[in-house]
């Protein structure tokens, strides 16, 4: 039963995951294209946030698996846990990882300010362009920590 749980969770989240994204793709079309420097910008960056929150759901579904991997394994007979010690600690920087993905996007929506230097074009360029490298990087966080969580999870089983 338990075997069976898992991959159908996966594919659940997996499901979520891409209607949601293609509900954004769908959202974004209307859009105008960008008409300033400033308006590119803003949209790269809403890009990237978009890409990021729309894996959260997953990342939040790999901590909990992980969790749950490091769980069975402390239950397991002393030599046993001692025979997946390299397998546990995998486990914990996966869970290490990811969790420091979750907490970069958070900490990057709060503090990410859109309305900024609205008043100044110059101001608004620089500050949206350090914003696109700051969610540019958050992103990519997301995506590594998810693919080697993936990884570890595929080696456990």
């Amino acid at each position: 039963m338990k075997k069976l749980f898992i991959p159908l969770a996966l594919c659940a989240g997996l499901f979520l995951t891409a209607c949601n994204n293609d509900a954004k793709k769908e959202e974004h079309a209307g859009h105008e294209a960008p008409k300033t420097k400033a308006d590119s910008l803003m949209a790269d960056v809403m890009d990237g946030h978009d890409v990021g929150m729309g894996k959260m759901g997953k990342l939040s579904t790999y901590e909990q698996l992980v969790q749950k991997a490091l769980d069975s394994i402390s239950k397991l007979p002393a030599k046993a846990q001692q025979a997946a010690a390299p397998l546990k600690e995998k486990l914990n920087v996966a869970l290490e990882e990811l969790k420091q993905a979750e907490t970069g996007m958070n900490e990057w929506m709060d503090h990410f300010n859109m309305d900024s230097a609205l008043d100044n074009a110059e101001e608004r360029i620089k500050y949206l362009t350090s914003e696109k490298d700051r969610v540019g990087t958050v992103k990519v966080k997301i995506l590594s920590s998810l693919s080697y969580a993936d990884s570890v999870l595929k080696s456990k089983f």
